[in-house]
């Protein structure tokens, strides 16, 4: 079964979306933040919007040995078995906070689907999505990893670590499955998660004041499972938080009415070990797959959490509503591909996957601490991107954007659920067009 109809949302969005990529020539590592770096007692230098500036940030590949903090035990350990799809070390990006904000941390879980067999895996550990040495040296930071005041004005002068996803189980396989399934590939996502946090505390995040986990897709998903573990790192008197982008998967049936989905997930599951990682009184209730999906997940958070979620999310109509093999005649083909092509009959059904999803967050309504912006753009993930994060042009509701509504939240400012009027109301959005070549 073929669930990746886009086998990569998150670089397809990217070749679509983001001028820089993937023609742009090469550019210098940053310093950045290395410009404002000040005391503790200084004040924030003067904002200073710089919008066509493209912040890169060099890859660390993560090395236990160099974790003062760490027992030497601990460092063999995280070495030895901390490893991406294909054995190689796991990464990350960092960029340093400074001004008033040089105790406060943001980090972003990178996303990219999941393999759900040994075949799928073998082929994932020969990109960047199953091993470190074919990441990027550098990568843009922009959206809510952007230094810019103007772009990103609460979080600007944060330390911002943008995490490399390389496990392809949302940081949740454990080890012992590679005894079952063999054939070179190591399942260590959850030792991959508690290594880097191991070493990010080592570095400054056991100081943070403040503190925000966010991650887009299977990041998204990733940043959900690990919430309410984020949070026991820090002491009650912190403020940490979780956000999650384009990480609400739905468990429904295709257009067909089969069960990729809740299939696909099961595999996952089962092939990596997932459910050590998962809620055990989840597990305990249901089978372990459910509990994969963020609906039982979400349950079981006790900590603060938002969500940015398109009504029309691309990914989920091309992989869950109509994945490929639940449309043998092509009767979907143009309309999965930019809804400005989809007829009355088509909306009904897209409408109708809306209207599911808002049934299912409406659960948590009543939950104070939790936060909504659902717009109804057709598009995936939408905090990284500076276009849709906060520019004069991002997708808005009630003349506010992702930004600003994540920071009344993360802040305490108001009590923020943003819901959207249904397709195409929203002037603002943002919609992918994937007819174009």
């Amino acid at each position: 079964m073929d669930i990746q109809g886009i086998r990569d949302p998150i670089r397809s969005l990217l070749l679509h979306t983001h001028p820089l990529l993937p023609h742009s020539p090469p550019q210098p590592p940053t310093t950045f933040y290395n410009l404002f770096l000040q005391s503790p007692c200084s004040l924030d230098p003067p904002l200073k919007c710089h919008p066509k500036r493209r912040t890169f940030v060099t890859l660390t590949i993560y090395n236990a040995s160099n974790n003062f903090l760490s027992s030497f035990r601990n460092s063999i350990f995280y070495s030895l078995i901390s490893v991406c799809l294909d054995g190689s070390a796991p990464g990350y990006h960092f960029q340093k906070g400074f001004g008033s904000g040089y105790q406060n941390w943001l980090l972003h879980i990178e996303g990219g689907g999941w393999c759900n067999s040994v075949a799928s895996c073998s082929q994932r550990k020969m990109t960047a999505l199953g091993s470190s040495k074919h990441m990027e040296t550098e990568v843009p930071f922009s959206g809510i990893l952007s230094s810019d005041p103007c772009l990103n004005p609460d979080f600007f002068n944060w330390n911002k670590v943008k995490i490399r996803y390389c496990d392809g189980a949302s940081f949740a396989g454990h080890q012992e499955s590679e005894i079952k399934h063999g054939n070179g590939l190591f399942f260590r996502g959850q030792i991959i998660w508690e290594a880097i946090m191991d070493e990010l505390l080592s570095i400054g995040l056991s100081n943070a004041k403040q503190a925000l986990l966010s991650g887009c897709s299977a990041g998204g998903l990733a940043t959900l499972i690990h919430c309410d573990d984020f949070r026991k790192y820090f002491s009650k008197e912190i403020n940490v938080k979780c956000l999650a982008d384009a990480g609400f998967f739905l468990d429904e049936n295709d257009v067909l009415g089969n069960s990729t989905m809740r299939s696909f997930y099961h595999d996952v599951v089962e092939l990596q070990g997932v459910a050590r990682s998962l809620h055990k009184d989840c597990i305990a209730r249901i089978e372990p797959f459910k509990c994969f999906f963020p609906l039982e997940i979400v349950k079981n958070i006790k900590t603060p959490v938002f969500f940015v979620h398109p009504g029309y999310d691309f990914w989920q109509i091309q992989n869950i509503l109509v994945p490929h093999g639940s449309d043998p005649h092509g009767y979907w083909k143009r309309c999965r591909l930019n809804l400005a092509n989809c007829n009355a009959d088509q909306f009904d059904v897209l409408h109708g996957f809306r209207s599911l999803l808002l049934k299912t967050l409406n659960e948590f309504q009543q939950r104070k601490e939790i936060g909504m912006f659902i717009n109804s753009c057709f598009i995936h993930c939408q905090t990284w991107m500076g276009e849709t994060w906060h520019s004069p042009n991002s997708p808005k509701i009630n003349d506010k954007t992702i930004a600003e509504t994540v920071a009344d939240w993360y802040f305490d400012r108001k009590v923020m659920k943003l819901i959207d009027c249904p397709y195409p109301c929203n002037p603002t959005c943002r919609n992918m067009d994937f007819t174009r070549k």
